[in-house]
């Protein structure tokens, strides 16, 4: 018996610094709208999808820095895009800078992601773990990487959500890179692992590394999809934003680690397959079958705290 789900997944191309947020809405209700007719009842977006990628640049003045996160979700500038979803029949994945704030001195910001049901709910919310980059100004680099910086590592774990007939966890762009974020979700029933990203071509630390950002970008989640039988469906940013160039090549990837669907441009764009979540088990009840062939008892190293400014074991 399937239980399959459509998938739309919504590649944004880039977003200026000085576009609105009804701007950004405005596109993504048009690649909402583009989804329903081609019959997905899940879409998913980037990571930080409402502002450009605004960690590029370092921001001194608190007013402005600001500017780039969300205080309440839905709010005044994101509400058509729930009532669009509502109204379609459609849920959605959506990444954006979270700020809350219990007094003056309690402010907190976060790469977050939330998972709205097709009735335009929030569900689920998911908040970075593996936060990228730098802390300070660093003015060697064409462009910062400031996420240390601008926002605090996530605090609600990975979770996983019962949503649209399959079980769903979330990740967001450097996460992807971490085989632990997948199995943590997957050891908790996980069939689809969603996650959005803004993904440079440029890596400044190690430029002899740029030719490969396309094939690392896809070899993580492919291994991964096959490794803990899940489908992992990734949203990117692309092309040229305030002059730096983002990677792309969004996908849906099968839980056998084959690509299924790929973007081919680096603007707005929606690729789409149907997942069917019963797949997960011909991995799931097979080759990795974990009950009957995972060994816990000898990965203790992976989750061992790290003590600071200790060696290295040889």
């Amino acid at each position: 018996m399937s239980r399959i789900l459509t998938v739309g997944v919504a590649q944004l191309g880039p977003i200026a610094r000085n576009e609105s947020r009804s701007e950004v809405v405005t596109r993504l209700i048009s690649l909402l709208t583009q989804a329903h007719r081609k019959g997905c009842t899940f879409v998913v977006f980037p990571e930080l999808a409402l502002t450009t990628f605004f960690p590029r640049w370092f921001i001194e003045d608190q007013n402005e820095l600001s500017k780039f996160y969300e205080t309440e979700m839905p709010n005044e500038d994101t509400k058509p895009l729930f009532d669009k979803a509502a109204e379609l029949g459609i849920g959605f994945y959506l990444g954006y800078a979270e700020m809350t704030q219990d007094d003056e001195s309690s402010v907190q910001r976060f790469n977050t992601s939330i998972l709205v049901d097709n009735k335009g709910q929030i569900v689920g919310k998911y908040r970075k773990i593996h936060l990228p980059g730098h802390q300070e100004n660093e003015p060697w680099r064409p462009f910062q990487h400031l996420e240390k910086r601008y926002f605090e590592r996530g605090d609600l774990g990975f979770g996983t959500w019962d949503f649209m007939g399959g079980k769903v966890g979330m990740a967001l762009c450097n996460d992807r890179r971490w085989p632990e974020t997948y199995r943590v979700m997957a050891l908790q029933g996980a069939e689809m692992i969603v996650l959005g990203y803004n993904t440079p071509m440029h890596y400044p630390p190690v430029p002899q590394h740029d030719h490969l950002q396309g094939f690392h970008n896809h070899v993580v989640m492919q291994s991964a999809a096959y490794q803990n039988g899940c489908w992992v469906i990734a949203c990117a940013k692309a092309g040229n934003e305030e002059g730096c160039d983002l990677l792309g090549q969004s996908c849906i990837i099968a839980p056998t680690g084959e690509i299924v669907a790929l973007a081919s441009t680096v603007d707005d764009e929606l690729i789409v397959a149907e997942c069917d979540f019963e797949r997960t088990k011909e991995i799931k009840e097979n080759i990795f079958n974990f009950d009957l062939h995972r060994s816990p008892e000898e990965y203790e190293i992976i989750s061992r705290p790290i003590e600071q400014g200790s060696e290295p074991s040889q």
